[in-house]
């Protein structure tokens, strides 16, 4: 089950929604969420390899802490206000026990304390990765890569879902990557009211089949329904309309089979949902 949520923050106006989206899971499992506010230091902020005159850089450090201050506590004041909105406990006595937020600040880059505070949460909240303007894709990354846990990316919305993880939809082909999407999720398929498993009929052999899958859910408590979709046309595309057309909220898939450059430059089943989803989607690399 979803206790912990990671919503890392760094002032680029996508907190918001991530936060909203990680609110909807937090009510449904009475999870607490992390807003970490990832303060960038003097050091990170100095050109590599460049002179720079000693007054310079105390005017530079100077700089970059008032500015970090002020957009550190222009953050704090909107968890507050957002915690009021999404009805989230920020007084820190009902962890566990209610919905519940708490606003972290640390110094750093933000990959670093994504890899640092992710590894002990059980989802990490991301914004969907704005490919025009170049956002987004280093915090998915790090999300992905180093802090092995799984990761929801929240695409942009208005208004937040109403709710997520009541129908979840499951991209199964027998990979080790589905299989390993499977294990770390199988407490969020157990505690959805409708469970989805998409496949095109491919799998890796014998014990690996959409069927095979169906009856070790049962196992574990699980009823799930298989959802067929054409692999004709781009997978990772069909597999989105596969799962909306069954009605899901939210998916859950293993990422990047191919590496994560490769996928970039090349395309790939992961990279045409990062870059076309439209409902909440929870990776696991």
């Amino acid at each position: 089950m979803i206790r912990t949520i990671l919503v890392p923050v760094r002032g680029d106006g996508k907190g918001d929604n991530v936060l909203a989206h990680a609110a909807v899971l937090a009510h449904r499992y009475d999870a607490h969420v992390t807003v970490a506010h990832c303060r960038p230091r003097p050091e990170d902020l100095m050109p590599y390899g460049v002179h720079i005159p000693e007054f310079l850089r105390n005017q530079i450090v100077r700089q970059s802490y008032q500015v970090a201050d002020q957009e550190e506590e222009g953050m704090r004041e909107e968890v507050l206000v957002l915690a009021e909105k999404l009805r989230l406990d920020l007084s820190g006595d009902n962890i566990g026990r209610t919905a519940t937020v708490a606003f972290l600040a640390e110094a750093g880059r933000q990959v670093d304390v994504i890899k640092r505070r992710g590894r002990l949460a059980d989802l990490i909240a991301v914004a969907k990765p704005d490919r025009d303007r170049n956002l987004g894709h280093n915090t998915l990354k790090a999300a992905l890569f180093h802090s092995g846990r799984p990761v929801l990316m929240c695409p942009h919305a208005e208004t937040p879902p109403a709710t997520l993880g009541a129908h979840v939809s499951l991209a199964w082909n027998g990979s080790a990557e589905a299989a390993r999407a499977l294990s770390q999720c199988i407490s969020v398929l157990r505690t959805a009211d409708a469970v989805s498993i998409l496949s095109n009929g491919s799998d890796s052999g014998p014990g690996t089949s959409a069927e095979d899958l169906v009856d070790f859910l049962r196992l574990h408590g699980i009823a799930a329904t298989i959802v067929k979709f054409d692999s004709r046309g781009k997978t990772g595309r069909e597999l989105l309309k596969a799962s909306a057309a069954a009605g899901a909220d939210m998916m859950v898939m293993g990422a990047y089979g191919d590496s994560h450059e490769r996928e970039t430059v090349f395309g790939g089943n992961t990279q045409t949902v990062v870059d076309t989803a439209t409902t909440p989607v929870i990776f696991n690399h």
